[in-house]
């Protein structure tokens, strides 16, 4: 798989040349001005949950892509009340569906959840990705949970789990690195960092963790691209 940032919390994952983009926010992200979303490719987006900070270009690329959206059936349901007329899959916690290249399995997350014009967004959700050589933990915003100890209950190796890591909305960086734990996986990819100084970590307090929990941790760069 390879995993591309775009800041924030969006990330495409791309295996065998079908995109997953998952909260597809980066105009209104400062830090990420240099992405030229006319260029994302994206089969299917997934989202986890209505924030604005996660959904705020979600009409823009799916009009372009033409992608299948997935995500939370009051998202879907918002969505298409808004004239969106893209596929949708419409899901809660525990649905599980076969993509073209993909598995996705929905799981919990520890999140509230509205949309932009205040309605009611469901329930936060995460994803685990398979595609059948790889597995991936995309959390979404979440706080640590002791549901995240059932991902390594189906499956025998994460390959990498996606944490949010700037705490204040979410987990910190400590958490991230129990919720590793919990997950059995020895690689951390670290999002929903920086992007405004209450979301900000601490590089030096990562490093000495990363040691202590023998975890590898990657604060991606935005616009690269990381193979896993």
């Amino acid at each position: 798989m390879n995993i591309t940032y775009y800041g924030h919390s969006c990330y495409a994952i791309e295996s065998n040349g079908i995109f997953l983009l998952v909260d597809p926010f980066i105009t209104p992200n400062e830090k990420a001005k240099h992405i030229d979303i006319t260029t994302i490719k994206a089969d299917y987006i997934a989202i986890t949950h209505g924030h604005q900070d996660h959904i705020a270009d979600i009409e823009t690329i799916a009009i372009s892509t033409q992608a299948t959206i997935i995500a939370a059936y009051e998202i879907i349901n918002w969505l298409q009340a808004k004239g969106l007329k893209n596929k949708m899959i419409s899901v809660n916690v525990g649905a599980k569906l076969e993509l073209d290249e993909f598995y996705i399995r929905a799981v919990t997350a520890v999140h509230s959840s509205q949309l932009p014009d205040g309605t009611y967004g469901g329930i936060a959700l995460g994803y685990v990705v398979d595609n059948d050589t790889q597995v991936v933990y995309c959390a979404g915003d979440t706080a640590l949970t002791i549901d995240m100890q059932l991902i390594s209950h189906w499956y025998d190796v994460i390959d990498a789990v996606i944490l949010p890591i700037g705490g204040q909305y979410t987990m910190d960086i400590e958490d991230a690195f129990t919720a590793a734990e919990f997950c059995n996986c020895t690689h951390i990819i670290g999002v929903h960092f920086d992007t405004y100084p209450i979301l900000h970590v601490d590089k030096n307090r990562c490093s000495e963790l990363s040691k202590e929990f023998q975890i590898k941790l990657t604060l991606p760069e935005i616009g690269a691209t990381y193979t896993i």
